[in-house]
């Protein structure tokens, strides 16, 4: 019997020697393992036995590698430990170590190659000296529950960061943990990336962006951080139910940033006070929960900014952004905004909630009744000579406020809030955040879940 040309008998045995190509190869330490990789057919599963494989290897077919607990892999000091050349690659349990640590060659744990389009990197324990894991212009990788850990002993700048994405497109990036290397993802002119889930933690930078477009943030961690989400250079960005925690300088940075919707988002305690690696650096500059410089055309809602050294800085003609619905509790100063134009912070009748706020709503709308205006022409003042803070409780000052109070034509434009809302608005759930990414679960204990 023939089917399209082909017999049935001939379709089976086609069928049968496909399915013979994938099988399952053990491999023990006192084995080649480059020699077993290039010997793998495409779609064959190299399980690797528990102990120490030295060298540098490269993966140039369809394969699995994956470890049983106990296996290592050892770069010897030099190159990369290992190098993905061959799409749909899967590299999973495996400890990889004691790679190369020179940043020009981009010396790293895992090098992700151009044409290892559809990698899959999951639930790996890296750490060295410079990058854990590069991607170099692949398409479609997914990266999740990994441990990427830095070495101390090395100067922050000359670290390599844990994950780095360069000219990559299709990512996802989900439910890593990296912590003291140098900044924790980075981003470098890759466009519809997700990151999804991350702990990023003991860093330079937690998330940092640089000449991106149509990138998603949602659910990741920041924490101890010097800034928690740089962002820098990019269009198109969601970032959404996202924590920042005792990060030191900034919580959120958002510079040449445009058409970027920031949502949903907790950034507390971003003081140099709080952050381990700040004690001992002479001159700590404030900390400040969002940092605005020259961005425009951007919706800032929902957020909550708490507990910091300042709530939000705005400079450098950071225009016609929606800040709307936030929430600024205690931070020590709410507001730095030292040019002179008008900005209305509400949209289509709601504002923020200022916990600092003394107005009243005697129609019980949930909005005040009067205006808030988190500064004046004195703070401005301030903001310019620092050394006139030595007069800020004099009567000279004092004086200065009230006759802004009383002859309003005397008071600079600046930051006031129309519609300033009585309560704390409530962070909405990300139903992104919540989705669930590639692995078990089963990981080894994380640094996140020590501090938890």
């Amino acid at each position: 019997m023939k089917l399209l040309g082909y017999s049935i008998v001939a379709l089976t045995g086609w069928l049968m020697l496909d399915s013979a190509q994938a099988a399952t190869w053990t491999v023990t330490p006192d084995q080649n393992l480059q020699q077993q990789l290039d010997q793998a057919d495409a779609g064959d599963l190299l399980l690797l036995k528990p102990g120490a494989y030295l060298g540098n290897f490269v993966i140039t077919r369809p394969l699995t590698l994956r470890g049983e607990a106990g296996v290592v892999l050892d770069g010897m000091g030099r190159k990369h430990a290992l190098e993905i050349q061959a799409p749909d690659v899967t590299v999973e349990q495996l400890e990889i170590r004691n790679w190369g640590d020179d940043l020009t060659t981009l010396d790293s744990g895992i090098f992700v190659a151009r044409q290892a389009t559809g990698a899959r990197i999951a639930r790996n324990y890296l750490h060295g000296d410079t990058f854990g894991i590069w991607v170099d212009a692949t398409a479609d990788v997914r990266i999740s529950h990994n441990r990427v850990k830095g070495n101390t002993a090395v100067r922050s700048a000359d670290r390599g960061n844990g994950i780095h994405l360069f000219n990559v497109t299709g990512a996802r990036i989900e439910h890593n943990e990296v912590w003291h290397t140098r900044d924790g993802i980075y981003i470098d002119t890759s466009n519809k990336n997700e990151l999804i889930g991350n702990y990023l933690h003991d860093l330079r930078y937690g998330v940092h962006y640089m000449y991106s477009y149509h990138n998603r943030v949602s659910g990741n961690h920041t924490r101890n951080t010097r800034t928690g989400y740089a962002l820098m250079q990019s269009k198109f960005l969601t970032v959404t139910n996202n924590r920042s925690e005792n990060d030191a300088n900034y919580g959120i940075l958002m510079n040449y940033i445009t058409n970027s919707t920031i949502r949903n988002n907790l950034i507390s305690g971003v003081q140099n006070s709080r952050n381990p690696m700040m004690q001992q650096v002479s001159t700590r500059p404030e900390g400040k929960a969002l940092f605005i410089y020259n961005s425009l055309y951007n919706k800032i809602i929902g957020n909550h900014f708490s507990h910091s050294d300042m709530g939000v800085h705005l400079t450098a003609g950071s225009e016609n952004n929606i800040l709307s619905g936030n929430a600024f509790i205690d931070n020590r100063e709410q507001v730095k905004y030292v040019a002179t134009r008008h900005q209305d912070w509400s949209h289509e009748g709601a504002g923020n909630y200022w916990s600092d706020y003394l107005g009243w709503d005697m129609n019980a709308d949930g909005i005040g009744d009067t205006h808030y205006e988190p500064t004046d022409g004195v703070d401005r003042l301030l903001w310019k000579f620092p050394a006139a803070k030595v007069l800020l409780n004099s009567p000279a000052v004092e004086t200065l406020r009230w006759v802004q109070r009383q002859f309003p034509v005397l008071k600079s434009q600046g930051v006031v809030d129309s519609h300033p809302l009585m309560s704390i608005p409530a962070l909405v759930p990300d139903e992104a955040h919540a989705e669930g990414g590639e692995g078990d679960g089963n990981d080894a204990e994380s640094e996140h879940d020590k501090h938890s």
